[in-house]
């Protein structure tokens, strides 16, 4: 084989490639819109009339996610199957973005942390790598640290609203998501700066309970649930 037929053997090959990542773009956008949609809607709980809605907003964000998975499931055609993490980085972000959402409504409707499988069955993959699309514990992890900065400002904006006691379930959620990061190893250095960013956020929600505490709201807030019981 000549010098030239080897490049252009070469040329070929570097085609075929920008083919599937132009096809995996295509995709990563119109995921990219739906995961905006979907921030756009949960982002009305923050409002003072939102809190009154969660329910609602919460139903019609699990019925966005269903185009999520029609989409997830026309991504996993666009590349070999063996190949996942060599096109990873298209997708990315956008998986994390749609991790955290997902973390985001199963905390607003049970305020409790989704596990990893749930999260994959939401998005319509898979949990275990072996199994083909699936989703990467660190964009896992990614997902649910930035709940945990969503769930820092809820706390804020909860208070604004006239709601007490939200804070302090918030305050409890977060030290023990705070405590589980704590356990882990983590050795990938973007992971790691933004597992760093939470102590900002515990602080940033103990700095509210505080606040409550201080203005006698937080007991308040005891004595009304005690009353209820």
């Amino acid at each position: 084989m000549s010098v030239s037929e080897m490049f252009i053997a070469l040329q070929g090959v570097l085609t075929a490639d920008q083919d599937i990542r132009e096809e995996i773009r295509k995709v990563v956008q119109v995921l990219e819109q739906t995961a905006r949609e979907i921030l756009t809607l949960l982002q009305g709980v923050h409002q003072g009339a939102g809190f009154q809605d969660i329910p609602k907003k919460c139903q019609k964000a699990r019925e966005h996610f269903s185009a999520v998975r029609t989409q997830m499931e026309s991504l996993k055609t666009k590349f070999p199957a063996d190949q996942y993490y060599r096109f990873h980085e298209h997708w990315r972000f956008v998986l994390q973005r749609l991790v955290f959402l997902a973390a985001f409504v199963v905390y607003l409707e049970s305020e409790a942390l989704v596990t990893r499988e749930a999260v994959a069955e939401i998005l319509g993959i898979e949990a275990d790598r072996e199994r083909g699309f699936h989703l990467d514990i660190e964009d896992y992890l990614s997902g649910v640290l930035t709940l945990a900065s969503e769930l820092a400002r809820l706390a804020v904006n909860s208070v604004t609203a006239g709601d007490y006691s939200r804070p302090l379930r918030i305050s409890t959620f977060i030290n023990e998501l705070d405590s589980g990061f704590r356990l882990l190893n983590l050795k990938n250095d973007s992971l790691r700066k933004r597992y760093d960013g939470l102590k900002y956020d515990v602080k940033k929600i103990e700095e509210v309970v505080y606040d409550l505490s201080i203005r006698g709201l937080n007991k308040e807030t005891t004595a009304a649930a005690g009353a209820e019981k």
